[in-house]
Parts: structure tokens; C-alpha cells; sequence
């Protein structure tokens, strides 16, 4: 009876593992699996190699070709004489992606590796997924990414650049001889995306009457978050998957790791009032831990989604973040005296050239300090100090209990 399974055999760890009747999947201590057939030939025992897993040959695959050589060594002929004259199957764009993913992102943060298997899952490997790796073309490049090109432009273009990178790495892998497609030729082949592409932002000026209008309302999870996200100039995932642990109310920031970060570089940011407050209406101080905005099922984040809803219960057709831009915006325009490196450095955006990087040794954090106050007590002076009159929101406890 067969020991092997196809999940066993994609989570098999280092070592051999048998399949029963000589075949065996060795896993290199690098991660590389391949098929190995173990038989008797002229009274010699023959250890052939049958082509990697899962790119060359499935379990299925695997077991077939094996049957087929066993067959072959009991009439005495040559089973390796016969390998060599079978031409090796050609993966599949699902295969290569799979191994791609595999290899490369052994050198990528965690969140770089996911984001590019999951994307590629969702809009390639539906249309592509069947496809032999070496016989993919642009026409066939454009019918996966139309559905996306112009609805979801950033997306489209991340997943139109990895892609090219799995067809580049199955080019490298020798399963490919043909040259990768051409920017322009895929181009030409679909719509004219949104101008700019930029994320739609609330004009600076409005953001207070925004942030007004929210705090009149139930204190929902939801709506803190997008409370948080404006006041902090933060990204929404990183405000979905923000810890109380490295929140310090003492020292008043908010510290996220380089793997909690786009830019792959930790970042601290400075809370101001408006801020403060917000977190401590979230959760009394013996309840503070883990996730700082829960969604409703019980350790998980809130969703993306949910931070536009409140944007579009209010009648806003911009995105969450572009508040970051009407931040920037409003630094510029009205903070004038200020460096535009420490706006930047508040979004936490690399600032100058690598040379100038490589001896910048401060992250401003004085300066970015007086500047995330003055935008908190821009745009939520209610919940500052020196604002006007300080209100203290209710905890979510309080606000069910009204």
C-alpha cells in the first residue's frame, strides 16, 4: 500500500520517504524534492532518478513511471536506458509558481513572500494555472489580467510584474526557452488604467469635520480604527494588525517591528492626544492585549473592508489611505517651517539618497513628535490638549451600556 499522499508529500521534511515498491521522494535538507526509483537490473541494484517534485512529476506521475521501468527491469531490459529517451513533463504555471514562491522567498520578509503567493493564486493561476510554463505568451498574460487592469490598477500591476518574475525564474530553471514578454506588448493589449493612480484622498481641509462627524457616533470597533489610522498617518494593515504590546502610553509611541512594515525597517510613531484617547477608550488596562482593533470572530483582525465602510456610511468615496496624503498635504501647506523629511519620515517614507540615508543617523523623532501633535489637534482638537474643550471618549464598555 502506497505511504505516500500528495499533501505528505509537499510537506515532507528533509530526509527519504518511501512510497512502497521502490519508489522514494528524497527532500534535500535546501527543501528540493525529487522522485527516485529503486530497482534490480542484471542482478544489480539501479537507483534512477525520475525528475523533481512537483514541477517534473506528481505522486501520480511519479507512481506511473515507476510501474512502467519495474515493468520494463522484469523482462530484463534497461529501465535508466529508458528514462533517458522520455522527454521530462513540462510544469505548469501553477508548478512554477508553487516553486518559484518556494525559492525565492527565502530571501523576502514573511510578508512579501504571502502577499506574493496570494496574489498570483487569486488573479494568474485561475487563467494560467494550467497552462505549460513554456508556452505562455502575452495574449495569454493580458486575458488574466484584464478582469483587474483597470478596476484594481496597483493590484494589476504587482501581479503583472510577478508574473514576469515566474516566468523569468522557469526561464532560469531551464523550462522555458523563450524570451519573457514584453512590457509594452502587454501594455498595448489592455484598456488605459485610471490616471495617476494615486489613492483618493480627503482634502486636508475636511478631515476635521470627518473626524467631528465620526466621534459623535457608536464608538465601534471599526470606527476607532479609522480614527486610529487618520491621527497616526498610518497604513490601514498596519492599524488592523496593531498590538497592544508595542503600544508604550508612557512614552507615548507606537513601535512596529520591520516585519509589521511595508518598507521592511522598523518605525516608531509618536501619539499624540487624539490618539492617546482613542486607544484608551479601546479596552480597559487589565484588558490590554493582543490586537488593539478585534474583529468579530475572536483573535482575528478587523478586515480592510471594513475601515471603507465607515468612509462610505459617511458619504466619502475616497480610500483609507489617503488620509496619508491629506497629511501630507496639510504639512506642507500649513506647517511650512517644518522640513519636508520629517513629514515623510512620519509616513515612515525613505528620505533621501542612499548616500544621505547611509549617514542619517537620527529618525527626527523631536521634530516628528511636534508634528503629529499639531495635526491631532488639527484634526481632532476636541480630544487635545489646548485644542478647545477636551472630551474623553467612552470605552466600548461604557457605549453598550448608554
Amino acid at each position: 500500500m502506497a505511504k505516500l499522499s500528495e499533501l505528505r508529500a509537499r510537506n515532507a521534511k528533509p530526509g527519504v520517504h518511501g512510497d512502497g515498491s521502490g519508489l522514494y521522494l528524497r527532500v534535500k535538507p535546501s527543501g528540493a524534492k525529487s522522485w527516485v526509483l529503486r530497482v534490480q537490473h542484471m542482478g544489480k541494484r539501479q537507483d534512477i532518478g525520475l525528475g523533481g517534485f512537483p514541477a517534473d512529476l506528481s505522486l501520480s506521475d511519479a507512481r506511473e513511471k515507476a510501474a512502467h521501468l519495474r515493468k520494463l527491469a522484469r523482462k530484463g531490459l534497461d529501465p535508466r536506458a529508458d528514462r533517458d529517451k522520455v522527454k521530462v513533463r513540462q510544469p505548469t504555471f501553477a508548478d512554477a509558481v508553487t516553486e518559484a514562491h518556494s525559492a525565492l522567498a527565502k530571501g523576502w520578509a514573511d510578508r512579501t513572500g504571502k502577499a506574493f503567493k496570494a496574489s498570483l493564486d487569486e488573479h494568474a493561476v485561475p487563467k494560467l494555472g494550467s497552462l505549460r510554463v513554456d508556452a505562455i505568451t502575452a495574449a495569454d498574460i493580458i486575458v488574466a489580467l484584464a478582469p483587474i487592469w483597470t478596476d484594481k490598477p496597483v493590484m494589476a500591476k504587482k501581479v503583472r510584474a510577478r508574473i514576469l518574475t515566474v516566468l523569468a525564474f522557469a526561464k532560469a530553471r531551464g523550462w522555458r526557452s523563450n524570451g519573457l514578454p514584453d512590457a509594452r506588448e502587454l501594455r498595448t493589449g489592455l484598456a488605459k488604467q485610471p490616471r495617476g493612480g494615486n489613492f483618493a484622498s480627503v482634502p486636508f481641509a475636511e478631515v476635521p469635520q470627518f473626524v467631528a462627524d465620526q466621534l459623535e457616533k457608536e464608538p465601534a470597533t471599526s470606527r476607532m480604527a479609522m480614527l486610529f489610522a487618520v491621527l497616526t498617518g498610518a497604513r490601514s494593515g498596519e492599524v488592523r494588525l496593531a498590538t497592544w504590546e508595542k503600544i508604550d502610553l508612557k512614552a507615548r509611541t507606537w513601535s512596529r517591528t520591520a516585519d509589521d512594515m511595508k518598507s521592511d525597517l522598523p518605525h516608531v510613531v509618536t501619539l499624540n492626544d487624539s490618539a492617546i484617547a482613542v486607544l484608551n477608550g479601546m479596552a480597559p488596562v487589565e484588558a490590554r492585549a493582543g490586537l488593539i482593533f478585534p474583529g468579530a470572530k475572536v483573535g482575528k483582525p478587523l478586515s480592510d473592508m471594513s475601515l471603507t465602510r465607515i468612509l462610505r456610511l459617511a458619504g466619502r468615496t475616497e480610500t483609507v489611505h489617503g488620509f496619508r496624503s491629506a497629511f501630507r498635504d496639510w504639512a506642507a501647506e500649513m506647517m511650512p517651517t517644518v522640513p519636508a523629511m520629517v513629514a515623510e519620515m512620519a509616513l515612515s517614507h525613505k528620505v533621501g539618497t542612499s548616500t544621505e540615508q547611509a549617514y542619517l543617523r537620527s529618525d527626527l523623532r523631536d521634530l516628528r513628535r511636534a508634528l503629529m501633535d499639531a495635526w491631532g489637534r488639527f484634526v481632532a482638537p476636541s480630544l487635545s490638549a489646548g485644542g478647545g474643550n477636551v472630551v474623553q471618549l467612552p470605552t466600548r464598555a461604557e457605549a453598550k451600556g448608554q
